[in-house]
């Protein structure tokens, strides 16, 4: 056998060798929390606590993120409250965690290109400043480095920003690991592609260990999409431990008592042994709490928070939102309540009032003492423009914003020549007068910009800004806000709003569903002349809010419930409480207000439990 022969190698050579191999050793084993405790940074003016990140402050944070770094789950689905940080933990952790340790093509999806450029900017710059790990892995500095706002290159990878209504965006590239947040507020279509979230996931195909971060907090039953996508994971719930008995529960809103005449220092009842205990004392047991699930088989991991659960927000101040939405629920305003839901429980929301019957309303009509009630503090006015005519009606407004219709009026003229414009001018000019004799004029007017004669409603709103006659555009879906601020975009250049009309028309028909004279109340005048005749009522009463399905994703719609189909009162006056949220002017009771319509004090129960 021969003999092995030595090969002497230079101490030079052996430390070179020994370098090599301590770089091309695989690196130890790394979760994402594991990662964030030893090398994140919170920076000043980005976060309410800046320097090292420590999830112990926040221990329902670890499950979640160990998720994310879990090789065998391929979805992370997280439905929760606003306050749990999931941003920083879910999001930036991640960017941070992957860029550092396992790089990749990383898409963040944000539900606009102008949020997108805001993550960006106020999150993602400081965190890649500020964490010493990942300090200049993004060159911005050279102009071949292709880096902007929404693209960073770095070693091994790419991070991409995306919003999820730019259909070129979500077509681009490749992707390894999918960031979705709020998802729950992407349009249902990115353009004419289809559902923006379907084509981001088509962007994965090519990688077999695919990542999947799907988060939002939750807002409407018949439309959410991070509903949909919890009920298909495991649908963990965070459950900590009894200070008295130790039983292992989530904290739910219904076992949390409070006085709602002095609501400081709400206690939680444990659901087994009943012994009610402070806030610092169930918060003291998070640190032993544990995710567990309702259906452990899925393939996905899905987690539910409330702010009950919370680090960044007390009980007190879920309790003060809660009693003020209430507050407003009782009044016929559900908008509050329905945002306390969404943000705090991190549930959905079950719209309610699809449809409202004419003949009750035309029941409840009433006879005024003048024109404009005594209650009335301002007057609006809401126009349609049709071919042959203008229907316009003005609405009366006071405390709490209850109204009166006060005048449906029907100006029939030729649109194409001045007689007509300047009857309708007349009218939105005229004094109204209330029983005393105390004159009034409409402080703002709301004109809708559509049909067949767009140039020429805008040239008469430019001409009358100072008088508050302001154009409008309706735009349909339940996503578009109630109220953009005016742009100069059309040929006229005239400053023209756009007003989301299916929001208008829940408030309204929320309004319409209130019994009793007071907050929301909507009051109608007897006699015909006035304008509100059985028609009128069938018209304001003509649409229902239905659920339906638009490339798979479903959305609410407004649509008529019946055969007939003049909706114009329905859009008068959501024209006319357009023109009252423009103004937003102080809407104080009149002195001589009845006694019987005078805010009256409610007492209630001493003692309550979380409940709507």
């Amino acid at each position: 056998m021969a003999k092995r022969k030595t090969i002497a190698v230079p101490p030079q050579t052996r430390a070179m060798l020994a370098r090599v191999v301590a770089k091309l050793k695989p690196p130890p084993t790394m979760t994402l929390s594991q990662w964030a405790d030893k090398e994140r940074r919170l920076s000043q003016g980005a976060s309410a606590l800046p320097g090292r990140w420590r999830t112990d402050k926040a221990p329902y944070q670890r499950g979640m993120m160990d998720a994310i770094s879990d090789p065998h789950v391929r979805k992370v689905v997280v439905k929760s409250c606003a306050q749990i940080g999931k941003t920083d933990a879910l999001v930036l952790n991640t960017i941070g965690y992957y860029m550092n340790y396992n790089p990749s093509p990383i898409m963040v999806l944000q539900p606009t290109l102008d949020m997108g450029q805001g993550f960006s900017k106020e999150k993602l710059s400081p965190m890649l400043r500020d964490t010493p790990c990942l300090r200049g892995l993004v060159d911005n500095r050279s102009r071949m480095s292709g880096n902007t706002i929404l693209l960073k290159n770095y070693p091994g990878g790419y991070l991409v920003i995306v919003g999820a209504n730019s259909p070129a965006s979500l077509a681009s590239r490749p992707i390894k690991v999918l960031l979705a947040d709020e998802i729950d507020r992407y349009p249902a279509s990115a353009g004419t592609e289809g559902d923006p979230l379907s084509l981001a996931e088509k962007r994965q195909t090519t990688f077999w260990d695919k990542k999947q971060v799907f988060v939002s907090t939750p807002t409407l039953e018949q439309t959410s999409r991070i509903k949909v996508e919890f009920e298909h994971s495991t649908q963990e719930e965070f459950e900590i431990p009894c200070p008295s008995c130790g039983h292992y529960q989530p904290l739910v809103w219904a076992n949390l008592k409070f006085d709602p005449e002095n609501p400081k220092n709400p206690q939680y009842v444990c659901e087994r042994c009943g012994v009610a205990d402070s806030e610092t004392h169930w918060k003291k047991q998070m640190i032993r709490g544990e995710w567990v699930a309702k259906c452990p088989g899925e393939a996905a991991r899905g987690f539910h928070m409330t702010t009950l659960c919370s680090s960044f927000c007390s009980w007190d101040e879920v309790v003060e939102k809660f009693l003020k939405a209430k507050e407003q629920l009782n009044a016929g305003d559900p908008e509050l309540m329905k945002t306390w839901v969404n943000t705090e429980l991190g549930e959905t929301w079950t719209e309610q009032g699809e449809t409202v019957e004419e003949a009750d309303l035309y029941g409840r009509r009433e006879a005024y003492k003048a024109d404009v009630p005594d209650d009335v503090v301002v007057l609006t006015a809401g126009v349609d423009t049709q071919d042959d005519r203008f229907e316009v009606e003005v609405v009366g407004w006071g405390a709490g914003k209850e109204n009166w219709g006060i005048r449906y009026q029907k100006i029939y003229g030729d649109l194409l020549k001045d007689t007509v414009w300047k009857d309708l001018d007349e009218f939105l000019n005229r004094t109204w007068y209330k029983a005393d004799g105390t004159p009034m004029k409409i402080i703002a007017t709301c004109m809708d910009s559509g049909g067949h004669f767009p140039d020429e409603v805008l040239r008469f709103c430019k001409d009358r800004w100072h008088r508050r006659i302001f154009a409008i555009k309706g735009r349909g879906g339940t996503d578009v806000p109630y109220l953009k601020n005016p742009t100069k975009n059309n040929r006229v250049k005239a400053p023209l709003f756009t007003i989301g009309v299916d929001t208008g028309k829940g408030v309204l028909y929320q309004r319409l569903k209130v019994k009793m004279p007071g907050p929301n109340y909507c009051h109608f005048p007897q006699g015909e002349a006035a304008g509100y005749d059985y028609n009128y009522f069938r018209g304001l009463t003509a649409e229902k809010m239905v659920v339906r399905y638009r490339k798979g994703r479903a959305v609410i719609a407004w649509e008529l419930k019946g055969d007939y189909k003049r909706n114009e009162p329905l859009d008068l006056r959501n024209y006319a409480t357009a023109a009252l949220e423009i103004t937003n002017p102080v809407l104080e009771s009149s002195p001589v207000a009845s006694e019987a319509q005078r805010t009256v004090r409610r007492t209630g129960r001493r003692q309550v439990s979380g409940g709507i």
